[in-house]
């Protein structure tokens, strides 16, 4: 990234968090909240993406689909709803929940926050943005990841629901829930199958003893 990205992108942030806010009164206050838990992401990552670029790739299953589907989550988790909640551009989709509806998503919303870092922390130098192996990739069965394989996927679809409670738009309220889907479904399998080959047996009881995003006595 060169340096004008680097003065732009910050930038192009601080209008739309100003304009989020400027707009809220008419959005409602469920905009804010959401707000609040797209910034919280961005704090609870960033400095796993800074600590893990150091990491030795020993192999790298990014695809064009892969990007693809990443491009598609972005879109419908930050830049559908950011276009709503700024310029209205999606108001024809509005649609009206009650109070303790909107109440609901912001309980999500903290949960949220919790299960994200928490994930985050759990794997330490074993997480990437893409599907790779690091040197001394390491499976991790403690913390969050005892009872379910994937804690981040959950709290990805928690802040999923939470958004369609939060901002209350067919398109920008349910497009993250969609996207997010879509990637789940075509990720976690191959995902799986390469932890798979590269942890074997250990693995495959991991998987026996554990649910995807629920615990093995609900899922």
């Amino acid at each position: 990234m060169n340096k004008v990205s680097k003065l732009i992108f910050p930038l192009i942030a601080i209008v739309l968090v100003v304009a989020i806010i400027w707009r809220s009164p008419i959005n409602g206050w469920g905009s804010l909240v959401w707000l609040a838990g797209t910034i919280s992401m961005g704090i609870i990552r960033t400095p796993h993406e800074r600590l893990n670029k150091g990491n030795e790739i020993t192999e790298s299953r990014q695809t064009a689909v892969e990007n693809a589907l990443l491009a598609i989550v972005a879109i419908g988790s930050a830049l559908l709803p950011a276009l709503h909640l700024t310029l209205g551009v999606l108001n024809f989709a509005n649609y009206m929940l009650p109070l303790w509806a909107t109440a609901g998503g912001g309980g999500l919303l903290v949960a949220w926050v919790w299960l994200f870092w928490r994930s985050h922390a759990d794997l330490g130098r074993n997480w990437s943005v893409t599907l790779e192996i690091r040197k001394d990739h390491a499976l991790i069965t403690s913390g969050v990841y005892q009872h379910i394989r994937h804690p981040m996927y959950a709290a990805i679809f928690l802040i999923a629901i939470a958004q369609a409670l939060l901002i209350h738009n067919w398109i920008a309220g349910l497009s993250s829930f969609a996207a997010f889907g879509l990637m789940y479904i075509i990720r976690v399998p191959r995902e799986e199958a390469m932890m798979c080959e590269r942890f074997g047996k250990t693995y495959e009881a991991y998987c026996r003893n554990t649910g995807r995003v629920f615990p093995k006595l609900i899922g």
